[in-house]
């Protein structure tokens, strides 16, 4: 299929490479995917609206590292706009949304619906390349090739679930990373399969919504920006999600 002209492109440009993290460093997204991938089944929680929370997580790490901001136009919507000042990130899935807000400012919606759908295969690729994730070849019936993922027991997925179930559920002051996080998980509509390690309860879904709409706790002062670029990235993942899977 033909590139669209408003399609981002996910190859890398040759720009300086981003230092506010390690490239060998898991992104935000992969992270997320890594959560949303359930061990017993096999499967990825909430494919339905992934792509979505996978650009939405995209958003969120760019809106961590201040690589993006926001604005708001003449008729009260939010657009999405590169931060020029600081060198674009050196990820090349980082690097790609960059580049697409770079070109103009953009409605946050508008960016989720252009760089989520092939964000699923690369991330998935990166977290079995990575050794989070394993693909395994299987016959069924003795006859029959297929593939299925298993955890690979290395811990960083548990690692993970704990420290969103310590904010979700004993209520910790969250990381502004582990915050965003919780709330991309909220976002996904997926948090319910999580139950009973994650209770689906009523404290548990109010603290969610908190993280929602930046409300990380008052050590998270300081990240007043990053905590308002995020919640409006999150709110959108939600409306969107909602509309495109009503039912789920």
């Amino acid at each position: 299929m033909a590139q669209q002209p408003d399609e981002p492109s996910i190859e890398a440009g040759a720009h300086t490479p981003w230092t506010a993290n390690s490239t060998d460093s898991p992104i935000l997204p992969e992270d997320l995917l890594l959560l949303l991938f359930q061990p017993e089944s096999g499967v990825i929680a909430g494919e339905n609206t992934l792509f979505y929370v996978l650009a939405g997580a995209v958003l969120a790490d760019l809106a961590l590292h201040e690589s993006v901001a926001m604005t708001t136009t003449r008729t009260g919507s939010v657009n999405v706009e590169a931060v020029r000042e600081k060198a674009p990130p050196s990820d090349e899935i980082l690097l790609s949304a960059w580049e697409y807000v770079s070109e103009k400012p953009r409605g946050v919606q508008t960016v989720l619906a252009a760089i989520g759908p092939r964000l699923r295969h690369p991330l998935l690729e990166r977290l079995i390349a990575r050794g989070d994730i394993r693909r395994e070849n299987r016959k069924v019936l003795g006859f029959f090739n297929t593939t299925v993922l298993e955890d690979s027991q290395n811990g960083r997925r548990a690692v993970l679930l704990k420290e969103v179930r310590d904010v979700l559920v004993d209520s910790t002051e969250p990381t502004p990373r582990i915050a965003a996080l919780a709330a991309l998980l909220w976002a996904s509509r997926a948090l319910p399969q999580f139950d009973p390690y994650i209770p689906w309860n009523t404290a548990v879904i109010k603290r969610a919504q908190e993280l929602e709409h930046g409300n990380w706790g008052a050590g998270a002062t300081s990240e007043a920006v990053t905590r308002t670029m995020t919640a409006v990235i999150i709110n959108s993942v939600i409306s969107t999600a909602a509309v495109a899977s009503p039912n789920q």
